[in-house]
């Protein structure tokens, strides 16, 4: 199916946010995530299905100034 991550359309084939997080390679204890604006926490993400045309945000941390 086709997402937008981060801004790029992508074809995935993972059913939900934490099967995207683990086919993208993002660690999942590092990072925030939002579908479709909207914030999901850690323990949501196997939950949140992902459908045709949905916009993840994956965030990491950063440090500096």
């Amino acid at each position: 199916m086709k997402i937008v991550v981060n801004g790029e359309t992508r074809d995935v084939r993972a059913p939900d946010l934490a099967a995207l997080l683990a086919e993208l390679d993002f660690p999942p204890e590092l990072v925030a995530t939002a579908v479709n604006e909207s914030f999901v926490r850690a323990r949501e993400r196997a939950g949140r299905a992902l459908a045709e045309g949905d916009r993840v945000e994956i965030l990491t941390p950063r440090q500096g100034g």
